[in-house]
């Protein structure tokens, strides 16, 4: 089975420097965070009550959901304070040629 490809998003330099940007891509629309330790993705709903993870507050590398401040752990999606219980989806993401891609 191939590999599935690698999809540009976004430039590097368009990103919210040390936050959180909001990226549509096709009928999706993605989280796409600038962490100390690298850049991560995820899809922007949060998976406990639905909300923009993009309108949400982020420190280092834990966004905080804005509508029941539920927390995740971007680096690996795992919810670090309640409401939320479920790890949310992380997509695979990389830097290539000064644009950040993830696989689609």
């Amino acid at each position: 089975m191939a590999e599935k490809p690698w999809c540009d998003i976004i430039a590097v330099s368009e990103l919210e420097e040390n936050w959180v940007t909001r990226v549509d891509v096709s009928s999706r629309r993605l989280a796409i965070y600038d962490a100390p330790s690298g850049v991560y993705a995820s899809l922007a709903l949060c998976n406990h009550g639905g909300a923009d993870l993009c309108d949400g507050y982020f420190d280092g590398h834990v966004i905080e959901c804005p509508l029941h401040q539920g927390a995740f752990d971007v680096r690996n999606g795992k919810p670090v304070s309640a409401p939320a219980m479920k790890p949310m989806r992380m997509l695979e993401t990389r830097i290539e040629g000064g644009m950040v891609q993830i696989r689609l």
